[in-house]
């Protein structure tokens, strides 16, 4: 006991402290969704009562569309994660195994570009979305569509990087052997790339879900009406005003649009986990 007290003691407070640290906001959030008051000034750290009133305030109020907000960011959110897939894959394929011209500078180009901050090119976005919505209405400015275009082409530099840099790693020679077996390049794409590559392209869509979720500035700035607004845009109006600022529903709506990202997080979980793995058996 005195030996682990000396040599091993201070390994596990460090731990409990950085976890501590780490879990306090939050607790603190917890516990404001839970107070009546719509404050983060609490009393005591310790709740003295739980209120469901921020909760009920986001389903009974007719003038805050909760689950509109909510499904929004999951339709715009859950496209942008299959669709950022898809291309991205497809994009790094080609530059990886395919031989064609302007190969070599296209990709450069992309690499060029995730160099300048995306804040740059918003009002560029702003004016070409705005052009878009005079002659197609449909994918300008304010729609749920036009957003999802402005993220699918802001995240495809680095979705494209990232896989081109696994599929890099696949032995070449699998490409010959299915080629010898008559495989077309869309076949060895499917039958050979995509099921090694299932970690990858995990770890791709579940961060374009959670970053395209989170997201805020965009979507502030396309998303006008009401009822078309993502979660985050929609409860920004709760602690918005300079002098009406309702922490309550706030952190209620924050914890509950969080449950969505747990689920599909611990279901990717296991995916993320055997690709390591894998990895590191295949050396």
């Amino acid at each position: 006991m005195k030996k682990w007290l000396r040599h091993d003691s201070w390994r596990h407070i460090i731990a409990i402290s950085i976890c501590l640290f780490a879990l306090f906001p939050l607790y603190l959030v917890v516990i404001s969704s839970f107070a009546s008051s719509g404050s983060l000034q609490l009393t005591s750290f310790i709740p003295r009562e739980i209120s469901f009133k921020n909760y009920q305030l986001l389903f009974n109020n007719p003038t805050i569309p909760y689950l509109s907000w909510v499904q929004n960011s999951l339709v715009i959110a859950g496209s942008v994660a299959v669709l950022s897939v898809i291309i991205g894959s497809a994009s790094a394929f080609a530059f990886s195994r395919l031989k064609f011209k302007g190969r070599k500078q296209g990709i450069q180009l992309l690499l060029l570009v995730q160099m300048f901050p995306a804040i740059l090119a918003i009002s560029a976005v702003y004016v070409i979305m705005e052009r878009v919505y005079s002659f197609a209405p449909s994918i300008g400015l304010g729609t749920r569509a036009g957003l999802l275009l402005v993220y699918l082409g802001g995240a495809m530099g680095v979705n494209i990087w990232l896989l081109k840099g696994f599929v890099d790693s696949i032995p070449a020679e699998l490409d010959e052997a299915a080629k010898i077996d008559g495989a077309s390049e869309v076949q060895t794409f499917w039958l050979i790339f995509v099921p090694l590559a299932a970690p990858v392209l995990a770890v791709v869509s579940l961060l374009s879900f959670i970053g395209t979720f989170n997201e805020f500035i965009l979507a502030r700035l396309f998303l006008v009406d009401m009822e078309s607004r993502t979660v985050a845009v929609g409860l920004q109006q709760f602690i918005g005003g300079q002098y009406s600022q309702n922490w309550g529903p706030f952190a209620a709506g924050s914890i509950l649009a969080s449950i969505p990202i747990v689920i599909i997080f611990l279901s990717l979980q296991k995916y993320i986990v055997s690709g390591l793995t894998a990895g590191s058996v295949k050396g």
